[in-house]
């Protein structure tokens, strides 16, 4: 077993570290390097986490090790509540865990590491306090959710998950009066960010509740994708053992603690992404935190012959990831050049070189692009700025409060994009620009040089419509205040 988890942690320990800083990362790092109350996108607890790495070191690995030894802890989670059922059901819960897909290639730092996190340890300890009752694991597995909803908003559903589990299938004296304590340990995190958003244009829940839904409808699509990634994630093998031993899954989730509590903390989130996704993409990210509650139930209900094969099929699953991520390492870029992916490839994987090419304007020309993606990737390399010029999209907008435009009035701006810029797109926002391009590893990039920056006509184009289309904050929402209007519309909203 030992030698399994070993290979397993040295193939994470070496994919962190070659693995390029994607730009979510590297979006994330510069949440770091500014610590704060709060970041537009979401709460800020993995911004505070990579602020405590970064005084550590800025080496990829080392950001990277919450995520690294993640699947490690949730294995451990999924042993200890299994483990009262068998060692051997125990072990192969444990292995269910490390072997899932997420958990073998999964090595990013991301908003959605501290939720999954604090979403296993706050079931453990709500498990704790059914098995011994206790006021105290009750408070605990409040805090700890209290904790994970920093992370994310979508940490409330396992306490959606709680509360319908004390609603529906517990019927023990003092569930009610534990729900209590858990609720009341968990509300100061979602009170802290209502008033942390309060000062700041609620921008958490404009970008998680208005911003990013414009495009939601009925499609046929999204409900198919939902169940191919949770196939992926949990295994199809897994999903079909559980319903093919229905009857013995219905009996363990009657007659265990633990099987009840993994049963609800992952039927009541995925029901929920079920039901959104008749109308909104479900990202596969979203479903991690709930996965291992299947390996939790299918560890405790299935015969023990079932889990070996489970186990058997899930190694030769990650074995092949393995692989293929192995293979895919040792491909020269040039590959990939006739994908369209190319040259974000480049600028991922080569940005030293890129910035190079940068430096004989670093010290006139304040960078910028147009996607805030690749705008993060090199101000992580670069260890300078790099603002988003334009409207951008409803992700990301943590530059809107990073960089102020009237600063840059009268200044130069160059601004590097990965398509062909179109000079009357630029002209109006400066006095003189300067249009050209070149080529690196076969990848052609453009630079849009501006001189004499017009902070007027860019207010009137481009913060406006920001402003309309990204702010739009209603009347009835309290506001303690907000940067963006105070920078740019003293006149309120």
């Amino acid at each position: 077993m030992w030698v399994g988890v070993s290979a397993l942690l040295l193939f994470r320990l070496w994919f962190s570290a070659v693995l390029p800083m994607t730009g979510d990362e590297a979006y994330f790092v510069l949440w770091g390097e500014h610590p704060a109350g709060g970041y537009y996108d979401h709460p800020p607890m993995v911004g505070w986490w990579l602020a405590a790495l970064l005084a550590v070191s800025r080496a990829e690995w080392v950001l990277r090790l919450p995520a690294l030894v993640l699947p490690l802890i949730l294995a451990g989670g999924a042993w200890w509540l299994v483990r009262p059922h068998g060692a051997g059901r125990a072990r192969a819960a444990a292995w269910l865990v490390l072997l899932a897909p997420a958990d073998v290639w999964n090595v990013l730092i991301t908003t959605d590491t501290p939720v999954i996190l604090l979403t296993m340890l706050s079931a453990l300890a709500y498990v704790a306090a059914q098995r011994r009752p206790s006021l105290l694991w009750y408070a605990a597995a409040g805090a700890l959710l209290g904790l994970a909803f920093l992370g994310k908003y979508f940490a409330a559903l396992p306490g959606i998950a709680y509360l319908a589990h004390v609603l529906f299938a517990r019927r023990d004296a003092g569930r009610w009066a534990g729900f209590a304590v858990l609720l009341l340990a968990a509300l100061p995190a979602p009170i802290y960010n209502l008033w942390w958003n309060s000062g700041h244009c609620w921008t958490n829940i404009l970008f998680n509740f208005v911003n990013r839904h414009d495009a939601a409808g009925l499609s046929w699509q999204n409900p198919l994708l939902y169940l191919a990634s949770l196939a992926y994630l949990a295994t199809p093998w897994l999903l079909l053992a559980l319903w093919r031993h229905r009857g013995e899954v219905r009996q363990a989730v009657g007659g265990s603690i633990e099987a009840n509590s993994a049963f609800w903390l992952a039927a009541l989130p995925f029901g929920l992404f079920a039901a959104l996704s008749l109308v909104k993409s479900v990202g596969l990210h979203w479903l991690v935190s709930f996965v291992p509650f299947l390996a939790v139930l299918a560890a405790i209900a299935l015969p023990l012959a079932a889990l070996g094969r489970l186990v058997k099929g899930s190694a030769g699953f990650a074995g092949l990831h393995m692989a293929s991520i192995l293979i895919v390492s040792m491909l020269p870029m040039q590959a990939w050049d006739k994908t369209r992916l190319y040259d974000s490839i480049v600028l991922t994987v080569r940005a030293d070189e890129l910035l190079a090419k940068l430096q004989p304007y670093a010290a006139t020309y304040t960078f910028a692009m147009d996607s805030y993606s690749s705008a993060a990737t090199l101000a992580y390399h670069a260890q300078r700025p790099f603002a988003v010029f334009g409207e951008g999209s409803f992700h990301a907008r943590q530059d809107d409060f990073n960089t102020d435009w009237r600063a840059q009035d009268g200044g130069n701006v160059l601004i590097l994009r990965k398509t062909e810029p179109q000079e009357a797109d630029y002209a109006p926002y400066f006095r003189q620009i300067e249009l050209r391009d070149f080529e690196l590893r076969g990848a052609r990039f453009y630079l849009v040089l501006g001189q004499g920056f017009g902070y007027d006509v860019y207010h009137e184009r481009v913060l406006r419509k920001i402003r309309e289309r990204f702010y739009r904050i209603p009347a009835w929402l309290p506001q303690r205040g907000c940067a963006f209007y105070e920078r740019y519309f003293s006149e309120g909203r």
